[in-house]
């Protein structure tokens, strides 16, 4: 309970905002009564103090400061669709450090994009979303690096922009951002994956030019400028399912290995920052960089590292593969061998999982077995109610987030980000767009009204009980795996495109929005509620349905919490047995 003077000035609250006030919390004060006129000095005199802190100025936390970069000015441009023809830029710049040991850092010389949910000093932080639903304005412009872009610029990496994101993070395809569909590099107007999506697209377009000059790709469209690295966002699947359709490999770390500070929130038990590249050792290199506790973010445990003691995770696997090399084992025979492979039992009996991706997900298994792994099948019954468990004990907190209301636990909020009030403008903004992100705070509104709070209550428990289950599978087997992209790619709703007949891009057929969506995140969100560090890698191909051509299939790898080393051990032997693309 607050402490508040009971001496006020001018009152500010009348009797009426005391009856709205009490209405709001379910119950009445007799009107006219002496016990009416002392909660309303009650709350004149709490009304006084919110007017003390709403008086002081923006407190500017020191660790989030803009970071000196060359020139001394950030500067930036939207590009237009000649310069990008993927949409999958939101905003372009360069922004390099000018501290001199940046120039000798991890990623000298490295180009790297980032979601546009972080925020990047002196660029607009869009959300996918129009700028209706974020200040009523423009584009808010943010005052503060993120704590994970102030440690890319620290160690020499290049911010070339902010990669295009889903409306509000909130849909696993690429079809509802604001700006218009991303599309997939491998094949323009088949989706990329979401909520990551211009992230998954940019780092990919280095894999589709080597297939050109390879001549394993004989396609002419335009491509234009990708980047070495991305970092993405992931709260049910926006890193790893971006990465499967786009052919590329996506980790989301453990819960707590990487600050999430200053980035767009959707709940911090689900919230989740990573890096997105081409090879598993990019990965490695990037997480070095990326992990480690930063003293602001609610997220992290004292099981998180101090910088000081994140592991070297690359160093650390050229170590073992090295190691295995000199022993005669770094072969098609034997690379896996040591290591003990589970393939989730349950992970393809999900719904809307295609026959031909589970075929091609447990065609990669196998390849375990042949390389000298340990391979079985894992049982774990409660996986196929973990979508279940993320939606119930996820649900209640979205629309506090989308609303801009503060974590309970302690950390730096976005000075800049101040939704405006969700209400028939938000509906009417997102329902022929992006309707999932309407429906979840439907859902939220739902559980409230129908079953209280002791649902969030009981899914909170099973959470518990399904990190359990995976605990006890992972003291059988180092990684399990799963399918990840349930289909390839889809091809984008006609209703989504921007026409000249439809310059919004707006849907009136939301089932056609819905649809492809089904699914997706069945194998990937339960990891985000328990935490485990889970990547997506690429492992062949698949023929698109409505159309010709073939887009990537990719593979999820899990393990236990804190030990993403196995993963990278696990995804570097089974490469040794091919490459994905000739799969």
């Amino acid at each position: 309970m607050s402490i508040v003077s009971l001496s006020t000035g001018e009152p500010s609250c009348t009797r009426e905002d005391l009856e709205n006030i009490t209405q709001a919390c379910n119950f009445r004060i007799p009107t006219g009564s002496l016990t009416e006129t002392k909660f309303l000095l009650f709350a004149n005199s709490f009304d006084a103090v919110c007017q003390t802190i709403q008086d002081l100025p923006e407190y500017h936390e020191p660790r989030l400061r803009p970071c000196a970069v060359e020139g001394g000015k950030r500067e930036y441009q939207k590009p237009d669709r000649d310069a990008n023809p993927l949409n999958a830029w939101s905003h372009r710049t360069s922004l390099k450090s000018a501290l001199p040991d940046a120039a000798t850092g991890l990623l000298a010389g490295r180009t790297i994009a980032v979601k546009d949910n972080i925020s990047v000093a002196g660029l607009p932080l869009t959300l996918g979303a129009s700028s209706s639903l974020l200040t009523g304005g423009e584009h808010p412009i943010s005052p503060i690096d993120a704590t994970v872009v102030r440690r890319v610029l620290a160690a020499g990496g290049e911010i070339k922009g902010t990669a295009t994101c889903e409306n509000i993070s909130m849909f696993a395809l690429s079809y509802t951002s604001n700006s218009g569909v991303v599309h997939n590099a491998w094949l323009p107007g088949y989706a990329t994956g979401g909520s990551s999506s211009g992230c998954g697209a940019l780092v990919s377009l280095g894999d589709v030019e080597e297939a050109r000059e390879n001549g394993q790709d004989a396609r002419q469209y335009p491509l234009r400028e990708g980047v070495d690295l991305a970092i993405g966002g992931d709260q049910g699947g926006s890193i790893r399912l971006p990465a499967a359709y786009s052919g590329i490999y996506g980790l989301k770390a453990t819960h707590g290995l990487i600050p999430y500070t200053g980035i767009a929130s959707l709940g911090p038990q689900i919230d989740h920052v990573g890096p997105m590249a081409r090879t598993v050792e990019d990965i490695a290199l990037l997480l070095s960089v990326l992990a480690g506790f930063d003293g602001i973010d609610c997220r992290m445990t004292p099981e998180s590292p101090m910088p000081s003691h994140v592991p070297k995770y690359l160093e650390d696997l050229d170590t073992w593969m090295n190691d295995k090399q000199d022993r005669g084992e770094w072969d098609a025979q034997s690379a896996a061998k040591g290591l003990r492979v589970g393939i989730l039992k349950e992970s393809f009996e999900v719904a809307g999982l295609d026959a031909s991706v589970a075929s091609a997900v447990r065609r990669a298994a196998e390849r375990f077995r042949s390389l000298g792994a340990d391979l079985k099948d894992i049982s774990i019954p409660l996986h196929k109610h973990g979508g279940s468990i993320w939606t119930i004990a996820a649900r209640p907190n979205m629309p506090d987030c989308v609303a801009g209301k503060p974590p309970d636990l302690l950390t730096y909020s976005m000075p800049h980000l101040d939704p405006v009030p969700v209400g028939q403008h938000y509906f009417d903004t997102l329902a022929k767009r992006n309707p999932a992100a309407v429906n979840v705070l439907m859902n939220a509104a739902h559980m409230e009204q129908k079953y209280g709070n002791a649902l969030a209550r009981k899914a909170y428990m099973h959470v518990y009980e399904l990190r359990a289950a995976y605990d006890k599978a992972l003291e059988e087997v180092d990684v399990l795996l799963t399918p990840l992209n349930p289909t390839v790619g889809p091809k984008h709703p006609a209703g989504s495109i921007k026409t000249e007949d439809n310059p919004a891009g707006l849907s009136e057929r939301l089932m056609d929005l819905f649809e492809p969506a089904i699914g997706n995140t069945l194998n990937t969100a339960p990891f985000n509620v328990t935490g485990h560090p889970a990547m997506g890698m690429p492992i062949g191909w698949g023929k698109v349905k409505d159309g010709e051509g073939r887009l990537p299939i990719g593979m999820q790898v899990i393990a236990k919490r804190w030990d993403e080393a196995s993963i990278f051990k696990a995804a570097k032997a089974w490469e040794v047995g091919g490459s994905w693309m000739s799969s």
